[in-house]
């Protein structure tokens, strides 16, 4: 639990519920699209992806520390999605737990997934892997 893992290609996501998602819609290309995510809600290098639901306890402190790190990079960014009410979501993406966490890279393909309270340390590792190691120091 909250180790990071790797994913060869992208999330598999069966066809049924990715068109669950966006019934009548072409089918989505990219972990981001099936989401909903675009725009200013991508970071242009990565995207934290929080799966997290109303009853979690230890999702607000994972949702603060995961902005804490996206604000360390110049174009990350961090979105958390509330699963209490998107069953479908939850199947496509098949959490099973909250929260979890996926890392998109700048094609909006999942690179890594965590299950469980996410270690920040193996989590800024991925990012550096991602990004390029783009880490913008903050001075206190």
């Amino acid at each position: 639990e909250g180790r990071v893992q790797h994913l060869a290609g992208r999330v598999d996501v069966p066809v049924g519920a990715a068109s669950a998602i966006r019934p009548g819609s072409p089918a989505p290309t990219s972990d981001a699209e099936r989401l909903g995510l675009a725009g200013e809600a991508l970071g242009a290098d990565a995207t934290l992806v929080q799966f997290s639901t109303e009853f979690c306890s230890r999702c607000p402190g994972t949702a603060r520390a995961l902005a804490e790190l996206a604000s360390e990079y110049r174009d990350v960014r961090h979105v958390d999605i509330d699963l209490t009410h998107r069953r479908d979501l939850a199947d496509a993406f098949r959490v099973t737990q909250t929260p979890t966490v996926l890392v998109l890279g700048a094609d909006g393909r999942a690179t890594a997934r965590v299950t469980g309270v996410p270690r920040i340390g193996a989590l800024r590792d991925e990012l550096d892997t991602t990004t390029g190691r783009s880490r913008v120091r903050h001075h206190a």
